[in-house]
């Protein structure tokens, strides 16, 4: 039932049919680019303030609380959206979207990992993590799928109404799931405060657990900020407009491919070199059939980021486990906004990709560094899972 429920939370989190046409509703509203642009740092900002004390608020009260509370936020703002079309009300929307995101990041984490612990699956973090993360792909592709028949027949109305749903029913599945933590039986108002305090100076002076925050930052943040240019990859190649959504389709289904092999491929540092290795050759060939590879590179970060994750998980000692995740999350969107900027700079003197080919050279780095780090931790880790996978029928059903 938990990992069930999980996986329901994911999938109705991203299935907002808002998504692919919120762009269309702000130009409608007379929006102009630069206004749209300042709604995003606004998003970004508001994520990255609240993301670490939020972390902090779901190990002092409840996690459960908080991935129910997300989704009514990031509801609340669609409505705002659709029902007074104005860039106040579209700024207001942003901030509980962003509230909604700092909210759920680190909280979804540290319950997934506790509880499957509790039930003595901890081994089967990496496969729940890694097949939610494409159940949310899945989702993200179906909700713009039906977007458009939805927009056709009842307009931004009809795919806010659509999108609320969702957040309303994201928010009840919340509730369904198991929250069992030990706390004592009173707790003072400072609480809160020490809770902050040990989740960031675990993450700041443990060497293990800073070691795993620096690699989720790091390997989940270059390639999901290079999705967003996966377009103009796509037409520098000369394909026609029409065929870029195809190509597109391609790296998606490589990414949900990459979540679902978690749990069975667990070669971290040459997943990456691969990743890098792939993506670098598929970008600079300058063809439509280089995307085979980027598709086998997005499958690879998508999995690495996976592993980075679980080991993180696996490191945190402490029981302030959301804030630590969190204190990752605002790694990754640090590290985003950075490859943001670089991204923005290089394209400016060579090619797309060219500029993809540059930003996966710190993926090839981190590989050798993993390597030298524990050159024999690979081989261990594999016959570790295999010796897991072999006694795992014994335990008991999540």
């Amino acid at each position: 039932m938990l990992v069930a429920s999980l996986y329901v939370y994911t999938f109705l989190g991203e299935f907002i049919l808002l998504y692919p046409v919120y762009t269309l509703l702000f130009a409608d509203a007379g929006l102009s680019v630069a206004e749209t642009s300042s709604l995003f740092v606004i998003w970004s900002v508001t994520g990255m303030v609240l993301e670490i004390p939020s972390g902090a608020w779901a190990d002092r009260v409840s996690r459960r609380l908080l991935l129910c509370l997300g989704p009514l936020l990031a509801g609340l703002g669609f409505g705002l959206w659709v029902l007074f079309p104005s860039y106040w009300a579209f700024a207001l929307g942003f901030v509980l979207w962003g509230a909604e995101g700092a909210l759920v990041s680190g909280a979804f984490e540290a319950l997934s990992y506790e509880e499957l612990s509790r039930r003595g699956l901890e081994t089967r973090y990496v496969t729940v993590m890694g097949r939610a993360t494409s159940v949310g792909l899945v989702a993200d592709a179906l909700a713009i799928g039906l977007a458009v028949p939805v927009f056709a027949a009842g307009g931004y109305l009809a795919v806010g109404a659509a999108s609320v749903l969702a957040c309303a029913l994201c928010a009840a599945v919340a509730l369904t799931l198991p929250e069992r933590r030990t706390r004592g039986t009173e707790q003072p108002k400072s609480r809160y405060l020490a809770i902050l305090r040990e989740g960031v100076t675990e993450a700041r002076t443990d060497p293990g657990v800073l070691h795993a925050v620096l690699q989720v930052s790091l390997v989940t943040a270059i390639w999901g900020a290079l999705e967003e240019y996966v377009p103009f990859l796509a037409a520098e190649t000369g394909v026609a407009k029409t065929t870029i959504p195809l190509l597109i389709l391609l790296v998606w289904i490589g990414a949900t491919a990459g979540g679902l092999l978690s749990g069975v491929v667990s070669a971290y540092a040459p997943l990456l070199a691969l990743g890098a290795v792939a993506m670098a050759a598929g970008a600079l060939v300058g063809h439509p059939a280089g995307f085979g590879l980027i598709a086998v590179a997005f499958g690879a970060f998508q999995l690495a980021g996976v592993l980075a994750g679980a080991r993180l998980q696996e490191r945190i000692t402490g029981t302030a486990r959301a804030t630590v995740t969190s204190v990752a999350g605002l790694g990754t969107n640090l590290v985003t906004v950075v490859v943001y900027v670089v991204y923005g700079a290089t394209s400016s003197y060579v090619s797309h990709g060219t500029t993809f080919a540059i930003l996966v050279l710190p993926y090839l780095l981190i590989s050798v560094a993993g390597r030298r780090r524990d050159p024999l931790g690979q081989g261990r880790r594999l016959r570790d899972f295999l010796r897991r996978r072999r006694v795992g029928p014994g335990a008991p059903p999540a």
